[in-house]
């Protein structure tokens, strides 16, 4: 099949098929709507990619030591614990949190006026990694012997979920971006269909005068693929615009904000209207060589 031949404009064969009419509204309509629907889903498939990235990595480099000793040897450990850290190869920094601090973490649970001192909570100690890291089982090792009231949680139980369920965020965007373009060829189809079906006695007569299936299907695919791609570029850039409008992303928003495109990114909703051709093209042609060979 010769694309190229194909795609060339042929005013006589373009008469075959109605410049205007149902079917070319559903088709301007459904690649402009897919189109739309694309752009959002690439856009939350970058942001769960890099949410499950940043995730990984900020939960990777830190973790926090608890010092569950007694009230009167908890100062102590402390320090003998800030000690072994502060010997470790590997921790790039660590420093006990303050009481303002550890108040301000429970606050969510316990309210603003939590009394620390009348209360056994543990202390807080947060320990960032360097690069390589550092070897957590030996660090375990040495604080169990040196300081039996310390305990260390490198955020592996907290960190796998996370990032697993960014992941598979990420996976039902690219299996929406998959399904939106299935639909887009099914509604293709079904209106090149509706056209050829339209057109059978046109058809009839064509062939009677020596046109060729191929002339005739070249017609229908040129004709409904330069129906989707404006209709896919025009939904493209209302979705573009759309994603310019969400907010910026912000700590307070969390994962519901910087849903949008970053840097070099933008250029990624450019392919969703040439992506949509094909897509029109491919139905189209299908669906017209099934459809002559039945009126044959």
């Amino acid at each position: 099949m010769n694309i190229g031949a194909l795609l060339l404009r042929d005013k006589q064969a373009d008469r075959v098929v109605p410049p205007t009419g149902y079917t070319a509204h559903l088709t301007l309509f459904v690649s402009g709507a897919m189109a739309f629907l694309a752009v959002f889903a690439m856009a939350l498939s970058l942001a769960s990619g890099r949410l499950a990235d940043r995730w990984a990595e900020e939960l990777a480099r830190s973790a926090t030591l608890r010092i569950t000793a007694p009230a009167d040897q908890r100062a102590a450990q402390t320090e003998a614990a800030l000690a072994i850290l502060k010997q470790t190869p590997g921790v790039a920094r660590a420093r006990a949190l303050s009481d303002e601090e550890q108040a301000a973490l429970l606050a969510p649970w316990f309210g603003q006026d939590l009394p620390l001192d009348a209360l056994p909570v543990p202390r807080l100690i947060e320990v960032v990694a360097a690069e390589p890291g550092y070897d957590a089982a030996g660090l375990r090792l040495r604080l169990a012997a040196e300081v039996p009231g310390a305990v260390l949680d490198d955020h592996t139980r907290w960190r796998a979920p996370l990032v697993d369920a960014a992941n598979s965020l990420r996976r039902l965007a690219l299996i929406s971006i998959l399904l939106i373009a299935g639909a887009m060829a099914a509604m293709i189809t079904l209106a090149a269909n509706a056209a050829l079906a339209a057109n059978a006695q046109v058809i009839g007569v064509l062939r009677l005068v020596g046109a060729r299936d191929r002339y005739i299907a070249g017609a229908f695919v040129r004709r409904f693929t330069l129906r989707a791609l404006i209709g896919a570029a025009v939904g493209m850039v209302l979705g573009m615009v759309g994603v310019m409008l969400l907010p910026e992303a912000s700590d307070e928003g969390g994962f519901l904000t910087g849903l949008g495109f970053r840097g070099l990114a933008w250029g990624l909703p450019l392919l969703i209207p040439l992506l949509g051709a094909i897509v029109a093209f491919a139905a189209t042609w299908a669906a017209a060589r099934r459809r002559l060979g039945e009126l044959s």
